[in-house]
């Protein structure tokens, strides 16, 4: 055999370390400023995970449900989205959208017009959410607090105006986001996954496109700051309460879609579900960073985890263990990654 062997050069073990150092880093920065690329690793790796650990994982009918699954908790969560990027957080959010749901419903049932009732439930939906928003704005007092107890008012208003009954939602608009239709005769997708797509598509473009969506995440880097930039920070969070208290209002009418009762004691974990969402798709619990592809990752990441889990035959209680440490290493992450751009 003839011809000239030739060898690679070979880095002395300093510079290999250096490289290897700034290929992390280079990647810690591009994971730092792309909250999201995270969340969708995950989501493309769970994906994976279950297609081959599940036969009946990965088809086309089983995502349909996934998401049909999620848009309601997505919604919810796209409200909570907007208020933790002001630093805040919202734990009445699922059980304002059930009030919304009774109060769409009985009057629906009282023979107000349809459209007339799903308004007075935006309505509803808006004014409760935005007494937050003022208590947190005017009074300087803590969302967590305030939040929490309003979660206690809003959760006896319901019962007292329901009598703790469940009421069944008439079909017609009501129930409209339940319609189911097929894409080329096959793929079964519903109204409701429409309006939700549309409306996520409406709070990016205001969040990433307005001088609104900038003082939401300017507020949340440093409130007081902003202030000083001449942003009227406080009028900013009643908007921010008000416009998420609307997005509720609409969870509520895609919850109606979904199962056409209101129920007082419907989503009762709702809340804990929203935040899930929210934090698992990279929105810092700190405010100012993350937003809404965020977020529909985050909602997809817990459907597909509990969906494969249950199809691999895991304990519910497992999988409560699993989104858990989600939440724990989510919130891990964001502080590390918080620690090394200051």
């Amino acid at each position: 055999m003839t011809g000239t062997q030739t060898s690679s050069p070979q880095l002395p073990p300093a510079e290999r370390e250096s490289g290897t150092k700034r290929a992390l880093d280079a990647m810690e920065r591009r994971f730092s400023q792309t909250p999201a690329l995270g969340p969708t690793a995950a989501l493309l790796l769970a994906i994976v995970v279950f297609s081959v650990g599940s036969d009946t994982f990965l088809n086309i009918d089983n995502f349909s449900f996934i998401v049909q699954q999620s848009v309601v908790i997505a919604t919810l969560a796209l409200g909570q989205t907007i208020i933790i990027l002001t630093g805040g957080i919202d734990l009445a959010n699922a059980l304002i959208a059930v009030l919304g749901t009774l109060v769409m419903t009985r009057t629906t049932l009282d023979g107000v017009p349809v459209v007339a009732a799903l308004a007075l439930g935006v309505l509803v939906c808006a004014l409760t959410a935005s007494v937050s928003g003022l208590l947190v704005a005017k009074l300087r007092l803590p969302s967590f607090i305030v939040t929490l107890g309003m979660l206690t008012v809003v959760t006896a208003v319901a019962n007292l105006y329901s009598s703790g009954t469940t009421w069944p939602a008439p079909d017609g608009l009501l129930t409209l986001m339940g319609m189911k239709l097929y894409l080329f005769g096959r793929v079964q997708f519903t109204i409701g996954m429409l309006f939700a797509a549309a409306l996520f598509v409406l709070v990016w473009v205001t969040l990433t496109r307005t001088a609104w969506g900038r003082h939401v995440y300017a507020i949340g880097n440093d409130a007081e700051a902003a202030r000083l930039n001449g942003i009227n920070v406080k009028r900013m969070l009643l908007s921010v309460y008000a416009l998420a208290g609307c997005i509720y209002a609409m969870a509520a009418w895609l919850s109606l879609g979904r199962t056409p009762s209101a129920d007082p004691n419907a989503y009762q974990l709702g809340n804990l579900e929203s935040i899930t969402a929210v934090v698992i798709g990279g929105t810092s619990l700190f405010g100012g960073r993350g937003g809404v592809v965020g977020t529909v990752v985050g909602a997809l990441i817990v459907s597909v985890l509990r969906s494969g889990l249950t199809q691999m035959g895991i304990d519910s209680n497992y999988q409560n263990l699993a989104t858990g440490i989600l939440v724990i290493v989510a919130v891990a992450f964001d502080q590390f990654t918080r620690r090394r751009s200051a």
